[in-house]
This record gives structure tokens, C-alpha cells and sequence, in this order.
């Protein structure tokens, strides 16, 4: 294991302690994090780790609250199995970091399909995600995480920014069209994007 390149060491003053990692991250992060370098490889902790785990957490999120409300995935018992990449990444000697890229073409695959209208396509792209993260315990939807500090954390941001929608949504009524989009271009600014829908407007992170 190594800090920012260099071995960690009680010598060079470099060691994290796990209390400390868990005291300025969430605990998904630091898992999804952990899980991204294979068990055989050396582990470089540093922040980029953490950001870099904390981004592609949001992107999974993002995808699968999207998918919550264009194709939800249903059960059926005939579904397919897990995608094949996850399943050879996972018998390759516990291939955790191929498996991971295997969720994140998921994603890519259905957010494609989700764009284009291809909503059965999409629909086994979400369930694929699902399925994939929740075998490798990241899924930032499962209620296991709903009480760590990301999950309080995003529940205050979705707060604030549901009033802002509805502040947009008032201005539009008024046909106020500058003051509405200044509230849109606040919100972009904060990396948010707004997607209207005939059901409402729905907010993601942008990445």
C-alpha cells in the first residue's frame, strides 16, 4: 500500500489509520475506493482515490435514479444472468476492477439507449447495474447506505434543490424567462442538470 506514490510507512509519517479515512469519507466511497485496485496489485491511497471513487459513485446514482424513472427494471424469471464481463471479471482470480468497468459500460450502454428511446434495452441495462453492484455491495441506492453521512448529505442537497425547481417552476408560471433561466444556469453552475418531464422536473449530478 502506498500514499501519493510512496510506501506507507510508521518511519516516514505517511500511514493513514482506517478511523481516520472513515472520519473524512463516506463509508461507500472509501469501499468502492478500496475495491477499485485488484487484491494482488499495490493500493495508491491519496485523494485523487477519493475523488475519483466519489465521481464514479454519482455517475452510478445518477444512472440508476434516471433509470427509476424512464425504464425501471422489473423482476422476471426468466432474466439473464449477469452480464458476461462482470462474470469472467469475477471468476478471473476476483477481477473487482474489470468488473467495475463492466458496470460503468453498463451505464454508458443505457444511458445511450435511454436517449434513443429504446426503452427495453435500457430497462436491461438498469436491471444488469443493479444486479452488478449490489453483488459487489455498492449500489448507492441500497437502504444499507441510506444512513451513512452521504446518505444525509444528499437528502439536504435534494431539499435545496427542489426548491430551487420549484422557485424556476413559480418564475415560469410568471413567464418571468430571464429569472427562470438565471435559477437553471445557478443550478448548472453547481454541476446539476434539470430534465423536464410531463411527470416534472428530475435533477442529476453532471458526470
Amino acid at each position: 500500500m502506498t500514499v501519493d506514490g510512496q510506501k506507507m510507512s510508521k518511519s516516514l509519517g505517511n500511514f493513514t489509520l482506517a478511523a481516520d479515512v472513515l472520519a473524512g469519507h463516506e463509508p461507500l466511497v472509501v469501499r468502492y475506493a478500496l475495491a477499485a485496485a485488484h487484491y494482488r496489485s499495490s493500493l495508491d491511497l491519496s485523494e485523487s482515490s477519493w475523488d475519483e471513487a466519489e465521481a464514479a459513485l454519482a455517475r452510478i446514482r445518477t444512472f440508476l435514479e434516471r433509470g427509476s424513472r424512464v425504464a425501471p427494471a422489473t423482476w422476471s424469471e426468466h432474466k439473464e444472468g449477469l452480464p458476461t464481463a462482470f462474470w469472467n471479471a469475477m471468476n478471473d482470480d476476483l477481477g473487482v476492477p474489470r468488473a467495475l468497468a463492466a458496470i460503468h459500460e453498463s451505464i454508458r450502454s443505457g444511458n445511450a439507449h435511454m436517449d434513443a428511446g429504446r426503452i427495453d434495452e435500457a430497462r436491461q441495462d438498469v436491471s444488469d447495474v443493479q444486479d452488478m453492484t449490489l453483488v459487489l455491495g455498492i449500489n448507492p441506492l441500497s437502504s444499507e447506505w441510506a444512513t451513512t453521512r452521504g446518505g444525509a448529505e444528499a437528502s439536504a442537497l435534494d431539499a435545496l434543490v427542489q426548491a430551487m425547481i420549484t422557485q424556476r417552476a413559480q418564475v415560469r408560471a410568471d413567464k418571468d424567462w430571464a429569472a427562470a433561466d438565471r435559477i437553471r444556469d445557478a443550478i448548472a453552475a453547481a454541476g446539476i442538470v434539470l430534465e423536464d418531464t410531463s411527470d416534472g422536473t428530475h435533477w442529476s449530478i453532471d458526470g
